[in-house]
């Protein structure tokens, strides 16, 4: 029993010199190293995570800052594009006039601009022009027969296009003013749903073709 003893003394011993040994070795690094401190955590925050300052409420009434004018190719071949469209169409309504029908309306004015001036937009893709040209165009055929004509057509009318597109997602601005033409316009009221095709989703199909030129010279005869 006494050596028993004495070795867990021993034991004992030896295990207090060496946590003595290391607290004093940690104390002396700490003291030749003074500078060495734990340092405090930090947040860090993601940049997405920063907002940025919301634009003023004047900046969509300034012209946006460009890098570079366009040049005079890019002005002239959609301004053709739009000259020939218009002359072609109204040359067709010539030859429509004894049956009392036109190809030149408001809307496929609309539809040039978007078409030579922005051949890449969303709004300029066939399927959104074509989908959104006879769908609003029936729409506005279905509100008439409805509601008659008046301010009560032309409001349900216009929403339901605008509602139409946004499910179809086919957005085209210039199909949603199909509508507001065949309610106030009696000249159109005899085609009835034909509207749906005819001038406008007829007329989309003329300025398809001269925009395809248009896109071809913007892109191989630069001045």
């Amino acid at each position: 029993m006494s050596g028993m003893s004495s070795a867990i003394g021993i034991g004992i011993a030896c295990s207090g010199s060496g946590l003595t040994s290391s607290f004093s070795r940690h104390a002396s690094f700490s003291l030749i190293n003074p500078t060495r401190r734990r340092k405090p955590h930090g947040i860090v925050v993601a940049s997405s995570d920063v907002v940025s300052p919301s634009p003023s409420l004047w900046d969509d009434w300034k012209p946006l800052k460009s890098s570079s004018t366009p040049s005079l190719s890019d002005i002239l071949w959609p301004s053709a594009g739009a000259f020939a469209a218009m002359a072609l169409l109204g040359k067709m309504d010539q030859l429509l006039a004894p049956k009392g029908l036109s190809m030149t309306i408001a809307p496929l004015g609309a539809v040039s601009a978007v078409l030579f001036t922005t051949p890449s937009a969303p709004a300029a893709r066939k399927y959104n022009m074509f989908m959104a040209q006879i769908g609003c165009a029936a729409i506005g055929v279905l509100a008439f027969t409805i509601f008659g004509p008046g301010w009560l057509a032309r409001s349900a009318g216009l929403s339901a296009c605008i509602a139409y597109m946004i499910f179809t997602r086919t957005i085209h601005p210039p199909a949603a003013s199909l509508p507001l033409l065949f309610i106030d316009g009696v000249k159109l009221h005899h085609l009835n749903f034909w509207y749906a095709l005819f001038p406008g989703a007829a007329g989309c199909i003329v300025l398809s073709l001269i925009q395809e030129v248009v896109v071809y010279l913007k892109q191989n005869v630069k001045f």
